[in-house]
């Protein structure tokens, strides 16, 4: 069997603690590959081995039927490997062009200097890539950063490609194009390994599967030989149900409303605009749009966090705009924000686990003197309720791997208690056994008639999960639809702004609405609004 690339045995430990142990993987020649496994199971420092972060502590990788060794990424480039990671590595003040010619050397090792336009945009139209050269990174949207990750390891050569959470940010329209050029790249000889937890999408683009579990490999299979369950018992080592569950709500009166939101991001410009909706107590409302549409300015405002231009938000018959968070708290007003970015704003990634822990909580219990005590007995139970992979409390949470931060985040979010839950991305990166324990936490939450405002990625989780989809687009409200009266195809052309169900009067076309109620509508409250 001739393959790309083969590793045999190979390890890696940090400290005490082994991410590898004796792991074999091989990748044919023309294929694409799907590595699978729960969180903190090893497969992004696996690949990091191959790319050139990590040094393997034992093991051999083997090309072209030779041992080969990669300790840098330039000996991983000149080996024909390129790593597109979950977190891109791109200058956002340089223009498409400059960030892959940056990287372009001669055999000397210095930068190129003749122009490299021609063959960026020769190597473009190769694979039916769709992106300017001259644009600059910061005025691309997160599929054109993506696009030119993968656009600039191809123009350094890399014949054999890795695709860490390719799709994790993606509309649906965006990942069947990825898809088009991933299997464009296969047929002119690409070997590809692709990190994901969407087993749909393993299904769906994959030759065979590799699953690592606890960082042990565990077996590799044809994927047209398997199911989506098949691949989670390999993958967590015992039977898991995939049904996602939507718990049934009682309708009630709004717990927030939202009129006529509209909110700046950091340029000045109109992020959120004129958004009109509500949220009743045990209700989950998805919120779907691409990337930079005004989800993360969205969350900040509510939780008092960013400065509001206009509109209202009433919490309990209470207009809260101007409020800081700590005053909302100090009213009984309980609101947990679990942002978008969980490492940049949501945690101290130097901090450990505890001190995490006490930056949302530090007057508990009450007194003049921090009780790092109580915080640390409040980490482990954090750890030990949503199974957080970490050596101990103490733990710097930059050392953890990203779906553990996440479940940290989440967990000390919801120990708080909130009565209006605002979640952005509450299971990005997370292994399927883990995404289902939080849609279970988030049931227990709504049982509690807790209001939650669920911003995804996942079309197929908000259908299943939420009652209600709000779609926005460019800050705007497209519509909101009933979760099982629509399809994913008709999310994604509101996602886009290619379907608008709003009309001038507020009002969503044929399948459902929702709008600031009137003070009329407040007072009915078992009523359901009209027309929705």
């Amino acid at each position: 069997m001739e393959y790309a690339i083969e590793l045999k045995g190979i390890s890696k430990r940090f400290g005490s603690l082994f991410a590898n142990k004796n792991v074999n993987l091989q990748l044919k020649k023309g294929e694409i590959l799907a590595l699978l496994g729960e969180n903190g199971s090893g497969k992004t420092t696996l690949m990091n081995m191959l790319s050139g972060i990590y040094m393997p502590d034992s093991g051999s990788i083997i090309m072209d039927g030779k041992k080969v060794s990669i300790n840098s990424p330039e000996d991983s480039a000149k080996l024909g490997i390129g790593m597109v990671h979950q977190h891109f590595k791109l200058i956002e003040r340089f223009t498409a062009l400059d960030n892959i010619r940056i990287g372009l050397r001669d055999n000397k090792g210095l930068f190129l200097k003749k122009d490299t336009k021609n063959e960026v945009i020769k190597m473009a139209e190769k694979f039916g890539f769709d992106i300017d050269p001259d644009k600059l990174v910061s005025n691309m949207s997160v599929s054109e950063k993506q696009t030119l990750e993968i656009l600039k390891v191809l123009c350094y050569g890399a014949k054999i490609i890795i695709l860490d959470e390719p799709t994790a940010v993606l509309t649906v329209q965006e990942i069947k194009k990825l898809f088009k050029v991933l299997k464009k790249m296969k047929e002119e000889g690409h070997s590809i390994i692709i990190i994901t937890h969407k087993l749909n999408e393993v299904m769906e683009i994959s030759d065979r599967v590799t699953v690592l579990r606890h960082g042990e490999y565990i077996d590799t299979v044809v994927t047209a030989e398997s199911t989506e369950k098949s691949l989670t018992e390999l993958m967590v080592g015992r039977k898991i149900d995939l049904d996602i569950k939507c718990v049934p709500i009682e309708k009630t009166k709004p717990l927030l409303e939202i009129r006529g939101l509209t909110v700046k991001n950091d340029e000045g410009a109109i992020a959120v605009d004129h958004l009109d909706f509500y949220i009743r107590g045990g209700e989950m409302l998805g919120v779907a749009g691409i990337a930079g549409s005004g989800q993360k300015e969205l969350c900040e405002a509510i939780a008092g966090l960013r400065p509001i231009v206009d509109g209202k938000m009433i919490h309990k018959g209470e207009n809260i705009v101007g409020l800081s968070p700590d005053k909302i708290l100090e009213k009984g007003i309980s609101m947990s924000f679990i942002p978008e970015d969980r490492l940049g704003m949501g945690l101290a990634p130097s901090l450990s686990i505890t001190d995490n822990m006490i930056l949302k909580n530090y007057n508990e219990p009450k007194g003049p003197f921090i009780d790092r005590k109580y915080a640390r007995e409040e980490a482990k139970k954090v750890i030990e309720k949503l199974k957080v992979v970490t050596p101990s409390t103490e733990t710097p949470v930059r050392k953890l791997s990203g779906g553990n931060v996440q479940k940290v985040l989440l967990g000390r979010e919801i120990k708080s208690g909130p009565n209006v839950l605002i979640t952005a991305y509450p299971v990005r990166g997370l292994d399927i056994g883990s995404s289902f324990m939080i849609y279970d936490i988030l049931n227990e939450e709504k049982k509690k008639d807790v209001g939650i405002l669920f911003i995804g990625e996942d079309i197929d989780v908000m259908m299943a999960l939420c009652d209600k989809i709000m779609v926005i687009c460019h800050g705007r409200l497209m519509g909101v639809v009933n979760s099982n009266h629509t399809t994913k195809e008709e999310i994604g052309l509101m996602m886009t702004g290619s379907l608008d169900l709003v009309d001038k009067g507020g009002k969503t076309a044929g399948i459902a609405r929702d709008s600031a109620i009137s003070e009329a509508e407040e007072q009915k409250e078992t009523e359901e609004p009209a027309n929705e």
